[in-house]
């Protein structure tokens, strides 16, 4: 009997915002402006440094590879986001929804990565800046990164295939604009223990080991800038690494919202408050935040101004 009620499931439909009826033009004018000011932040970003032989240092180049991290998420999201809003929701096919979620759940791991090892290379700069040139050379620069995007899209690829053998039963509905990791496990007819483990296994080392590799680099940089003599030494070194810190308060925020407070206690509008929170507005200030306060980046957007 439950062989014969399980179909093949080969759409998902998505409801969206449809509980909020009467912020429908609010949600599409937030959906077309900020990714437009994420799209252009980014690569704004991404052709300054390319362009500019004042920002050919390993920071900067990081900071390209976050933005695109960020464009990945945006073009993965918003293009059917606003479908689903403009007609009160939206139907996506199975393989899509994967993909979707695939593209997506790889740039959120490879952020986890990226920003350790953005840590690293200011803990060099500042506690070991004599041999800073030699360490973080251009091809150590690139291994890091290139390992960051395999262990992302390797990682990701282990929980699609887990996916992919699960049993959906139609009909199948997802109340969010999105197709993500939970509520598709939701809709699964198959006992999910073991793929939740599974995902336990792989997620909580590869996104809190990060965040404990970056608490650690700061407590050494917090050690090296109290030693520091001069007050505007001190305050050089913060400011250096005030930007990065933000972006890791953000970004560890807005997940940890999503996916460590339990579900008895969190609203599917909540859920879908943080999820636009990281889906869309953390891509689109990350470049504001190192823009509005590095110098580097001031002086090559007035010197392109100027031209």
């Amino acid at each position: 009997m439950n062989t014969i009620n399980q179909t093949i499931v080969t759409d998902i439909r998505l409801l969206g915002f449809q509980d909020f009826p009467n912020y429908k033009a609010l949600f599409l004018l937030l959906l077309i402006i900020f990714p437009i000011v994420t799209v252009y932040g980014n690569i704004l970003i991404i052709w300054l440094v390319a362009s500019n032989s004042s920002l050919q240092s390993p920071m900067y180049f990081f900071l390209t590879q976050l933005s695109v991290s960020d464009l990945l998420v945006t073009t993965s999201i918003v293009p059917n986001t606003l479908h689903v809003i403009c007609y009160d929701g939206g139907t996506m096919s199975f393989s899509a929804c994967l993909i979707q979620f695939y593209f997506l759940a790889c740039s959120e791991v490879f952020e986890f990565f990226l920003l350790s090892v953005m840590a690293y290379d200011r803990y060099l700069a500042i506690c070991n800046p004599l041999r800073y040139i030699s360490l973080m050379n251009p091809v150590l620069c690139i291994i890091l990164v290139i390992i960051c995007w395999l262990l992302s899209f390797s990682l990701e690829l282990i929980v699609i295939i887990s996916i992919v053998q699960l049993q959906f039963c139609g009909p199948i509905v997802i109340d969010h604009f999105f197709c993500d990791y939970v509520p598709l496990l939701e809709l699964s007819c198959s006992n999910t223990f073991f793929i939740e483990i599974e995902n336990l296994i792989l997620c909580v080392p590869f996104s809190l080991t990060p965040l404990v590799i970056i608490v650690v680099f700061y407590v050494h940089i917090v050690r090296a800038a109290i030693r520091i003599s001069s007050t505007s030494g001190s305050s050089k070194v913060f400011s250096t690494c005030s930007s990065h810190l933000t972006v890791v308060f953000i970004f560890y925020g807005t997940l940890l919202g999503i996916y460590m407070i339990p579900k008895k206690k969190k609203s599917f509008t909540v859920n879908k408050i943080f999820s636009l929170l990281y889906t869309v507005v953390t891509p689109m200030i990350n470049p504001m935040i190192y823009s509005l306060r590095n110098e580097d980046i001031k002086k090559a957007v007035k010197t392109i101004w100027v031209k």
